[in-house]
């Protein structure tokens, strides 16, 4: 054998080195295909204790993005449809049978609210209490026992201004600050607003749509906020009462000890008549 030939044994070594090494390289490129990550060498790690919670959450990171687009599939939250724009307020509802509907106005005012809200509940009815936020914010408690008896609790702007004179930026203030402090209040906001002296334009209702509140104005107007007296109110309760018709009554906005007597009266001789005292569905 001549001195620079390589012995058989060795040379089968270096095959299986060199087939060995080709083997390992394929692998590399294949995994680098299936992480789509470059493959870079790394340096041994320090001796140490094991990596902590913060170790492994930095560890996942980079691949943490792959889980948000998942999001974009999920549903949205359930929102209830906007109402449409109105040209005129409601002024009575189309219930079935002989139902009608009791409202007050300007509230809630502590000297007279209460006692409403404990004569609608010795007759086991609901009513709309039409509240203007500068009343409201000082007085929620009574807006949750609204709420709690199972009144309807409606919009009638912040400081009962008349609406056509405001432009439209001042109307979604007035509307949507009252919304919001009733919203706070009992969990939800109005579905139905009224404008302050039953002064409707067009930007309030627009406005209004927006906010997700329908018009509602009135068929009997008792005028009790002239004081009128206590019989008078109930004469024009009773001569108005019938089948959809909606009353206006006010529980604040000045003395409305009168109000309050005229409902004692009236509200037990409607149930006597047939009366159903409801409130609108939405």
């Amino acid at each position: 054998m001549k001195t620079d030939e390589m012995p058989p044994r060795r040379r089968h070594v270096l095959r299986l080195a060199a087939a060995l090494g080709a083997t390992a390289t394929v692998g590399l490129f294949a995994a680098d295909r299936l992480t789509d990550a470059p493959v870079r060498a790394k340096a041994p790690a320090p001796a140490g204790p094991a990596p902590g919670p913060q170790a492994a959450a930095a560890r996942l990171k980079p691949s943490a993005y792959r889980l948000q687009p998942m999001t974009e599939y999920a549903p949205p939250r359930f929102r209830r449809a906007l109402p449409p724009v109105r040209q005129r307020p409601f002024l009575r509802m189309s219930e079935a049978g002989r139902t009608m509907v009791l409202t007050f106005d300007d509230g809630p005012d502590p000297r007279y609210t209460p006692d409403v809200l404990r004569t609608l509940r010795q007759y086991g009815v609901r009513a709309m209490f039409f509240v203007c936020g500068e009343m409201a914010t000082d007085n929620r408690d009574l807006l949750r026992e609204m709420a709690d008896d199972g009144h309807v609790i409606g919009n009638h702007s912040w400081s009962h201004p008349l609406v056509p004179k405001l432009a439209p930026s001042r109307i979604r203030d007035e509307l949507g600050s009252t919304s919001e402090v009733i919203e706070k209040s009992v969990g939800s906001a109005p579905l139905w607003y009224r404008a302050p002296y039953g002064a409707w334009n067009k930007h309030s209702f627009e406005i209004g749509a927006e906010l997700g509140m329908e018009p509602l104005g009135w068929t009997v107007d008792t005028l009790d906020w002239t004081e009128p007296g206590t019989g008078t109110i109930v004469r024009r309760v009773r001569e108005g009462a019938g089948p959809g018709v909606v009353v206006l009554s006010h529980d604040a906005g000045g003395n409305r000890s009168q109000s309050v007597a005229a409902l004692r009266r009236y509200l037990p001789e409607l149930i006597d008549s047939g009366y159903h005292i409801t409130v609108p569905r939405r």
